[in-house]
């Protein structure tokens, strides 16, 4: 039988819900009536908005899709001025204040705390400015991804850009791909360092060599969620530039039409890849979905990939510092600590891609910024600037490899809260630990949950939320994992340590550094050094540990309504509320 999802998406689904968004907008929240309200909750994240967890009704996550993080002149600028106006809620995030852009690991941007009323006024502006959060969400193309530096870079393959743009062009509100099993997410890398991250997208465009001709491979069947991580699976089928679009479009019919709508665990492609192999996925698209004889795989380049591969040495693979275009002009990279930027911020950061640059900027998978386009002679100036002091182009190690979900702040499905506690972690570590020499890249992500938005699985640290008790108390715990990463033999982390409490994981981590100082074998990389080691053998290197560190978020922020309040008991909630901030009673 169809789930419910399946059955509310057959009554109102895709552009249609825009009109309705904005009647609920117009009567306000308490119009939504109360046995409706998941059904229209999950037809509104097809518009990009999650509804808050609990304690937070009335408030959405809004996500803004980018395709390929391309932020084009005004764009930003128009981002910073929506999270200062409408991104303010009832709570005051500690560290990053009232109001703030998260940037994500798909090159989207994240605001919180939005109105249901405010939706209008947001939307006039984002498509004043050529923005949309029109399937950010939902069961649909989500944000395409790829090389953040895309037709700049000076040693990519293949320009990739205007292929990830056509098909966000095409796809994106198309009608016969507007209704899929689940999500469907793609990348489409043009780069020799891979950092399209295609072995961890349901579809992937890699850079590859066919008779001479430059174009790209094809897999699928990649993902990280829940505990049923896949890496995409070669389909052996070449394409060019020019063809891409149409084979794109052709696995996603397939998916819509041989994937799981029972079921929605597994209403991943993987697991159709799982069910059918390659083989049949390739035999069932050439039958059915293409008109014309797919050529076989080419030549590709995934033995160059450096990009979250663990391998790398002697440089970054990042895109953070300062880096020349094919034009001649440069990008500078700022490492934005677990992708949180205020909304004076991100003002600011407009302010000097105007100045500096063309007032371009893009994001990357590793929830950084670049500032495009700076000629020479204005990079002095650039680097010069206070905001470059918090955003570093040439940050610490532990700060460049730090990573983490929206945690329990605003996310029903985390476990622990996880932004404010991995800046806490990353700046522990720079003060009280000392890498080993050689070691430039070292890779934590924090993830709250299963759900592995963080994408740990493919870090040097993996942390996934879990809770324990200590003391006799419950508190927050972190599985760990080690040696994940992507690169020509992409694999997963081991999890070796289970439930480990939050305030002994740094010191955990700084064990785990100094056992692989004693032990490692001349300069090989933390990665080669895992791989060599069998499961018992990395389980000893961690060593939970209190330290001097402290974490005042050891409890159960899952049942507070907002982990950072001064009183935080879900009945303390000012929730719900009116777009002008009063609260609505029970009583209405």
């Amino acid at each position: 039988m169809p789930t419910d999802v399946e059955r509310w998406k057959s009554e109102v689904y895709g552009n249609e819900i825009r009109e309705r968004l904005f009647e609920f907008a117009e009567k306000g929240w308490e119009s939504i009536p109360e046995d409706e309200r998941d059904a229209w909750f999950e037809r509104f994240k097809w518009w990009g908005l999650y509804h808050q967890r609990n304690g937070q009704e009335s408030y959405f996550m809004m996500r803004i899709g980018t395709p390929n993080g391309v932020l084009e002149p005004g764009q930003v600028r128009a981002v910073g001025e929506i999270a200062d106006e409408f991104a303010r809620g009832p709570g005051v995030n500690p560290e990053f204040g009232a109001a703030y852009a998260d940037f994500t690991t798909r090159q989207s941007i994240q605001l919180h705390w939005i109105r249901l009323e405010d939706i209008p006024a947001i939307f006039e502006k984002l498509d004043e400015h050529g923005l949309s959060t029109q399937q950010a969400c939902g069961d649909s193309w989500r944000n395409i991804v790829g090389c953040p530096v895309a037709g700049k870079d000076k040693h990519e393959h293949v320009d990739a850009l205007p292929v990830a743009l056509d098909l966000h062009d095409t796809y994106k509100g198309h009608e016969d791909h507007t209704n899929l099993p689940r999500k469907w997410k793609v990348s489409v890398t043009g780069c020799r360092e891979g950092c399209g991250q295609g072995d961890i997208n349901d579809l992937a465009f890699e850079p590859a060599t066919k008779d001479g001709e430059k174009g790209f491979n094809i897999r699928v069947g990649g993902g990280l969620a829940r505990n049923e991580p896949r890496l995409a699976r070669d389909l052996d089928v070449f394409v060019t530039p020019d063809q891409a679009g149409e084979v794109g479009g052709a696995l996603s019919a397939l998916f819509r039409d041989y994937g799981d709508r029972e079921n929605r665990y597994n209403a991943r492609i993987k697991f159709l890849v799982d069910e059918w192999g390659a083989e049949k996925m390739r035999r069932v698209l050439q039958e059915e979905y293409v008109d014309w004889e797919l050529p076989t795989a080419g030549e590709d380049l995934r033995e160059e990939y450096s990009y979250n591969s663990g391998y790398a040495t002697g440089g970054h693979s990042d895109h953070v510092g300062v880096h020349e275009q094919n034009d001649g002009n440069y990008y500078v990279g700022l490492d934005v600590l677990v992708g949180r930027m205020g909304a004076a911020d991100v003002l600011e950061l407009a302010d000097l891609a105007d100045e500096y640059g063309s007032g371009e900027v893009r994001l990357t998978q590793r929830q950084n910024a670049i500032v495009t386009d700076v000629p020479e002679e204005n990079l002095d100036d650039l680097l010069a600037e206070d905001l470059l002091s918090d955003y570093s182009p040439d940050p610490h190690p532990f700060m460049r490899g730090s990573i983490a979900c929206t945690g329990t702040e605003f996310c029903s499905l985390s476990i622990v809260e996880t932004k404010n506690r991995q800046v806490r972690y990353a700046r522990w570590l720079k003060e009280n630990v000392e890498l080993p020499e050689g070691v430039e890249d070292f890779h934590i992500h924090l993830s709250g949950c299963t759900a592995s938005c963080a994408q740990p699985q493919i870090a040097d640290v993996s942390l996934r939320g879990m809770k324990t008790r200590k003391n006799g108390e419950a508190v927050e715990a972190l599985d760990i994992g080690l040696g994940g990463g992507l690169g020509e033999n992409p694999q997963f982390a081991d999890w070796v340590g289970q439930r480990v409490p939050v305030d002994e994981v740094p010191g955990a981590i700084a064990n785990l550094l100094a056992n692989f100082e004693d032990r490692r074998e001349g300069d090989e990389t933390f990665r080669t050094f895992v791989e060599r080691l069998d499961e018992d053998e990395l389980a000893d290197l961690i060593e939970p540990e209190e330290t001097d560190y402290e974490d005042p978020m050891m409890h159960n922020t899952k049942l507070t309504w907002y982990p950072y309040a001064d009183e935080d008991d879900m009945d303390d909630s000012p929730a719900p509320a009116r777009a002008d901030g009063t609260p609505i009673s029970s009583d209405d």
